[in-house]
């Protein structure tokens, strides 16, 4: 999830320009009501989280602009007030296969102090804006990206072109032309994003009328179009595949400067399908919900009141209610239908609200705006009488084990790397590896096959506690696409060695009621282990898992400088051969 860090400061300035005092307790209090998280608050600073379904909360600016609905209850807008820049823009129809949806805008006068640190400060929050948008509604670019520029340096109108990969123009924090084939393959943002434009034998480009670039989306902006600490007028172009995404994204970078008191003005865009459109459009989008669905999920009623005051806390207006339309159906139980019911209620929210997809999304913005305290009360109305899985009594018997041998239970993530899985493991994939196919982290590419890296992992972010540590996880790992149930544990002490993890091998087998194992050597290199001092558990001839003293070279690998030992076993190899009691 995004982290923002936000001055103190700059939140007390922009509350204070709606009549608001800042309040630091209040708002560490009542902040996570909005769907966030506070990692930090003091009086510098605010260390935030924000849930992937509120991009609007990405910068100071739009995060003061929602707390003042949420925490003071100032009249909620929706809507928002644009001016005419009389600008234009056109689109060349080349635009439909390479990158169809544009938008701009313009803000005019925003208003900064003459201050060196306080300059410095707005632009890399503009900028830090941008990045977290690209992240959040973009998806790396690919569904939209933002370009910001300083107006005074272009000379409208605008216009946006495809050119072969021979074009050249100055890229940002450079000084010479470089063609767009070599910006793909030596500047740093060009091979970064360069995988967004594969395939393609044009490249799209906006332009003024000196033909200066502006922009080469989804790459990097002209070196003369950089935003200093003397620009007071913006000019914005998002383009990308995705209309919400790009519409989503320019209001929430107006809204952003609007905050600092410019003025958004709208521009004349023809398309590349040739219609003219007039954007941003300022005003709110009406929502309609079937009164019975906000009955039915948060089981009681609301009066006109209570959903104004619910409502505008979330930044929206209650319009009123209606009659729902006579040929919809007046009952549904799926949620496919959830628009259905006799009556509707009406509401206007913000255009920027990208989260807001459904009817249900508007039942939740009333529950967190009315606040959960004194929703209605209702008993279960499904059959709730499970079964056991087949592997309960055996599961259980491994946790007493492990709590039996001081081990604490931890749960990681089943997204693990091929790094950590394997080569630092020195262990090969002897199965089919499932892949994520578009990561978003080069931590998170696969599913794991093993559990003891994550454990490893797990020590060395606390290596800074005392030893001894003892850990052990009952998880599931992906092999050759399936899913499969696994038992590791893993001990850093300081006199910990082979005889220290058999003992806690022939503790567990004892536990288990196995009196018929042996233990055979594994072969120097195979795996983790320290040569001489790993080995195969056998139960009845079948290998269920390994045991041992782990090399410090695979240790070091994950930051850890203690003596480590720990098994892994296959706990469906296990069921096979242990005898359940139950």
């Amino acid at each position: 999830m995004p982290t923002i860090s936000v001055s103190q400061n700059l939140l007390r300035s922009l509350m204070e320009q709606q009549g608001f005092e800042h309040d630091v307790e209040h708002v560490n209090n009542e902040l996570p009501l909005l769907g966030t998280d506070i990692d930090a608050c003091d009086e510098s600073t605010l260390d935030i989280e924000i849930f992937p379904d509120r991009p609007d909360l990405l910068s100071g600016e739009t995060l003061a602009y929602a707390m003042a609905n949420f925490l003071h209850n100032a009249p909620a807008q929706p809507s928002i007030e644009i001016e005419p820049s009389g600008l234009t823009m056109s689109v060349d129809e080349s635009l439909q296969s390479v990158r169809p949806v544009i938008h701009a805008a313009v803000v005019r006068g925003v208003q900064l102090e003459d201050d060196e640190e306080t300059l410095e400060t707005f632009i890399k929050g503009l900028m830090d804006h941008q990045e977290k948008l690209h992240f959040a509604l973009g998806r790396g670019r690919s569904r939209m990206s933002i370009g910001v520029h300083d107006l005074e340096k272009l000379a409208p109108p605008f216009r946006v072109i495809t050119v072969p990969g021979s074009t050249a123009f100055t890229p940002l924090a450079r000084t010479e032309d470089m063609t767009i084939d070599d910006i793909l393959q030596e500047h740093p943002k060009g091979v970064e994003y360069a995988h967004l434009l594969e395939g393609m034998n044009t490249y799209p480009l906006i332009l003024d009328s000196n033909d200066a670039v502006l922009s080469f989306p989804p790459i990097i902006n002209g070196d003369h179009t950089t935003v200093t600490h003397s620009t007071r007028d913006f000019f914005i172009d998002v383009t990308g595949w995705d209309e919400r995404a790009c519409e989503a994204a320019l209001m929430l970078v107006c809204l952003q400067l609007r905050q600092r008191g410019g003025q958004v003005q709208s521009v004349e865009l023809t398309t590349c399908t040739g219609q003219v459109r007039t954007m941003p459009n300022g005003e709110g989008i009406q929502h309609t919900v079937p009164e019975e669905l906000v009955t039915g999920l948060l089981g009681r009623g609301f009066t006109d009141t209570e959903l104004q005051h619910a409502i505008n806390r979330m930044g929206g207006v209650f319009v009123g209610r209606q009659a729902a339309p006579t040929s919809a159906p007046t009952t549904s139980t799926k949620m496919a239908e959830a628009r259905s019911g006799s009556n509707e209620l009406v509401f206007t929210m913000p255009r920027w609200r990208f989260d807001i997809l459904h009817p249900v999304d508007l039942v939740e913005e009333l529950a967190i705006g009315h606040g959960y305290e004194d929703l209605g009360e209702d008993l279960p109305r499904a059959q709730l009488t499970a079964q056991p899985r087949q592997d309960h009594n055996m599961r259980r018997r491994l946790r007493d084990a492990m709590q039996g041998l001081g081990m604490m239970q931890i749960q990681s993530l089943t997204l693990s790397n091929e790094e950590d899985q394997f080569n630092l493991m020195r262990w090969t994939a002897d199965h089919a590896v499932t892949s994520i196919t578009n990561p978003i982290t080069v931590d998170h590419t696969i599913l794991r096959q093993h559990l003891l890296p994550g454990l490893l992992r797990l020590l060395a972010s606390n290596r800074h506690h005392d030893l001894p540590q003892s850990v052990y996880e009952l998880g599931t790992v992906v092999r050759d696409h399936h899913n499969r149930s696994r038992l590791a544990f893993l001990t850093a002490e300081r006199s910990g060695g082979f005889a220290a993890v058999r003992g806690r091998i022939q503790a567990f087998c004892r536990d288990l009621g196995i009196n018929n194992w042996v233990a055979e050597p594994m072969e120097a290199g195979d795996g983790p282990w320290l040569g001489g001092r790993g080995a195969k558990l056998i139960i009845d001839g079948t290998w269920v898992g390994c045991f041992g003293e782990l090399d410090p070279a695979v240790a070091i690998n994950f930051d850890l400088r203690v003596p480590l030992n720990g098994a892994e076993f296959d706990v469906d190899a296990l069921m096979s051969v242990v005898e359940d009691p139950v």
